[in-house]
């Protein structure tokens, strides 16, 4: 098999959560170019019709699907409405995901419940049913979960996000531990942990570190919109046949120094 055969996705179908916008949206745009048909789901209508336009005028199939991920009994009718698409789920990223900034002293109940859910229950449930329904049957499957190097480390001074990092520090772990249950079945489920990206979650915090951001970062720049897109479909496809279980860093070097 050739190198270009072992990245191609044509013929695969690609679930993205979160895909309306950011990281999620660049990571749909690649697995599209590559050949997969796309299943995209955000809570909000109008942005997942945006997204649908975009990627259908790069000419990708799509399936958008609006949905709550923290409403967990909605999710089999999720999986429902793209099985009724495109037949199967071979690849899926569980991408949505919630911060808050709180002192730990004072950090609210709610807010503790409202990240844990999305960023650590949501992606168990769904994977859960993706996986009895379609990868455990089919002999084969990728798992993606969007973590972060929050996940790796604690805070500096200011930054108090005690859930965010705690549940992407889980996130590293569901993917290891998962890896090593299902691997037997042909499944494979890896972590990515992008560093500082422009996006809706991040915008307030690169906004305030400030310039600190780049200088502190080897490559000297913070993520941009084609860079998660090489790590997507590398985990996704054939030429990550023999890795499962990993977390690949991407933030241009920070969290090295």
């Amino acid at each position: 098999m050739s190198v270009k055969q072992l990245f191609d996705l044509t013929g695969h179908v690609a679930l993205v959560t979160g895909g309306s916008r950011g990281l999620g949206l660049q990571m749909a745009e690649a697995l599209g170019e590559m050949g997969a048909k796309l299943a995209i789901t955000a809570r909000k209508a109008d942005e997942l019709a945006q997204a649908r336009a975009h990627l259908e005028g790069l000419g990708y199939e799509v399936e958008t699907v609006v949905n709550d991920l923290s409403k967990f009994d909605q999710i089999p009718a999720l999986v429902d409405q793209v099985l009724a698409r495109f037949g199967t789920i071979d690849i899926l990223v569980n991408n949505a995901g919630a911060t808050w900034g709180a002192k730990a002293e004072d950090y609210p109940d709610a807010a503790w419940h409202k990240v844990m859910d999305l960023n650590v229950n949501a992606p168990f449930f769904l994977s859960r049913e993706v996986g009895k329904r379609c990868m455990i049957p089919n002999g084969r499957g990728s798992i993606i979960v969007t973590a972060s190097v929050a996940g790796l480390k604690g805070t500096p001074p200011g930054m108090n996000t005690i859930g965010y990092n705690t549940s992407k520090a889980a996130a590293i772990h569901f993917a290891r531990t998962l890896a090593s249950e299902w691997g037997h079945y042909g499944i494979r489920v890896n972590a990515i942990c992008p560093g500082f990206f422009p996006s809706k979650l991040a915008n307030g915090l690169i906004e305030k570190l400030g310039d600190s951001l780049v200088t502190r970062t080897p490559l000297r720049r913070i993520g941009g919109d084609e860079d998660l897109k090489g790590a997507v479909v590398f985990l996704a496809s054939e030429a990550s046949r023999h890795i499962t279980g990993q977390a690949l860093v991407v933030d241009g070097g920070a969290s090295i120094i």
